[in-house]
């Protein structure tokens, strides 16, 4: 897993695995997820922190779920 943010421009970039983006697919004018053939492969969040999705807070259940994940 991977996450970048580009502050200069507010976008926030997650990939969570290298296998090959199949599709892409816009949620909203800010939400872009490429999937893979298994599911979610990345997404990219336009206006990250002026929409809310930063900082990343995460609960513990969240935390050991990823952790296992991994």
């Amino acid at each position: 897993m991977q996450i970048i943010y580009y502050e200069e421009d507010d976008i926030l970039f997650i990939k969570f695995n290298d296998d090959p983006i199949v599709r892409d697919v816009s949620h909203g004018w800010n939400v872009n997820i490429g999937y893979t053939a298994q599911g979610v492969g990345e997404m990219t969040l336009l206006d990250a922190k002026a929409a809310g999705f930063l900082p990343i807070v995460m609960d513990g259940a969240s935390v050991a779920q990823i952790a296992k994940a991994a």
